[in-house]
């Protein structure tokens, strides 16, 4: 066998064990996305009992409790395998994120304690349910980041924010629980329901824009308008009550928690159908490589020599500018520069797409880290500082990226600068 050859079926055999670690990643996302959903519904379910002094959904929040038990119990199996067996594409940020999660899944049943006792807010407990979601998405988004297939990326990169969007629709459920359990929304709070509306319609806008074609069927399918028209009408009642006593109206709360339920559990449909897409294209690839190699490692019938040897041959005592010459104006010749072309069209195809998929990531880093530096030097909360990037950047006609790159590149100038 010639060096080029085992060169070739050594390269095969590592894309197949590529894709394989990257199918696992995939599955790992599959099971951090019923984890979520079962975390969502119990935070939504401890604001309202929070709200109500534990005179609604007493029963419902434990039995919430005992499912999400049930999917903690298979996401710490899942972690511990790749904490034992780390993937070859694994970052040290991916790792960190992972142990993030652990350390906070380790004080989950603190937590609890503290709303089954009243002992914090129910805005305190919705931020500490938040805390831990975002920690899971921060995996997902890691796991699109450091995807090599371009198909692969796609459709993570859907499926983030298709898992983004919805993590927003269960804050908003939240946020809205807590003002119709008290029957009075204050001013921060209807800013908040604001903006997560919007931020919601920002995640799905980039996920139809990345998902494929039978996912986007899903989503037109599985999302009743009639539920949104409701809720969009609870969103403006909520938008224009008046400032005066509360009045509470359990009908109320139980009515927006339902609608936004219903709204949620078909996302989580879309969200399974895309997953299930993922996994399916995983195996798709893998398949093909495997049929690469198999290809690759069958002997050539009726072959004696390689193809560089042949051609080879065939010189004798021609000239190479002769050769070169009658090889490009040959019928052959010309169907291989033309094979030539469309293989390096398409080729340049898919890297300017992973390109532009990565570019959409890294500009999202780029914002989140400026947003944590605005926190951290303006005592601004994490709304404050996205609303506060976002002007700057509108005054100045800047993209919020290129708005973050320079307050990121003046922070560390400044810090080379201090004594």
């Amino acid at each position: 066998m010639s060096s080029g050859r085992k060169l070739l079926l050594t390269a095969l055999r590592f894309d197949i064990e590529s894709l394989r670690h990257l199918a696992a990643s995939c599955d790992m996302v599959g099971d951090i996305s019923r984890f979520i959903h079962a975390l969502q519904r119990e935070r939504g379910a401890s604001t309202i009992y929070l709200a109500s002094k534990g005179a609604q959904f007493a029963a419902r929040r434990q039995t919430f409790v005992e499912e999400v038990s049930a999917a903690e119990a298979l996401i710490r199996s899942r972690l511990e395998e790749f904490a034992e067996a780390p993937h070859p594409q694994a970052t040290g940020r991916l790792l960190r994120r992972i142990a993030t999660v652990w350390m906070a899944l380790d004080e989950l049943s603190s937590l609890r304690h503290s709303v089954e006792s009243f002992g914090l807010s129910p805005d305190a407990a919705t931020l500490a349910f938040n805390e831990l979601i975002g920690g899971l998405l921060a995996i997902v988004f890691e796991a699109a980041d450091t995807a090599a297939d371009p198909d692969i990326t796609r459709a993570l990169v859907a499926i983030f924010h298709l898992m983004q969007g919805k993590e927003l629709a269960g804050q908003e459920r939240a946020c809205g629980a807590f003002g119709f359990t008290y029957g009075h929304f204050d001013e921060p709070h209807r800013a908040l329901l604001t903006r997560l509306t919007q931020d919601q319609n920002r995640c799905f806008d980039t996920f139809l824009e990345f998902a494929g074609s039978s996912v986007r069927e899903s989503w037109e399918t599985r999302l009743s308008p009639q539920t949104l028209s409701h809720i969009e009408a609870l969103r403006d009642s909520a938008s224009r009550a008046d400032r005066g006593p509360s009045r509470r109206d359990a009908r109320v709360s139980e009515t927006w928690y339902a609608l936004t339920t219903q709204r949620i559990d078909a996302l989580r449909e879309v969200e399974a159908c895309a997953i299930e897409e993922l996994a399916r294209l995983c195996h798709l690839k893998i398949s093909r490589a495997q049929q690469a190699l198999e290809a690759a490692r069958a002997p050539r019938k009726g072959a004696s020599s390689a193809p560089g040897e042949q051609l080879l041959a065939l010189t004798g005592s021609e000239r190479l500018g002769d050769l070169t010459t009658s090889a490009l104006t040959s019928p052959l010749g010309r169907s291989l520069i033309e094979l030539t072309h469309a293989q390096s069209s398409r080729l340049q195809g898919l890297s300017d797409e992973l390109e532009n998929t990565r570019k959409a990531l890294r500009e999202r880093k780029l914002i989140e880290r400026a947003k944590g530096l605005i926190m951290a030097h303006q005592s601004m909360s994490e709304e404050q500082a996205y609303r506060f990037l976002r002007k700057t950047s509108m005054d100045q006609s800047k993209s919020m990226a290129n708005m973050a790159q320079s307050i990121l590149e003046l922070s560390s100038m400044l810090e080379r600068k201090a004594p």
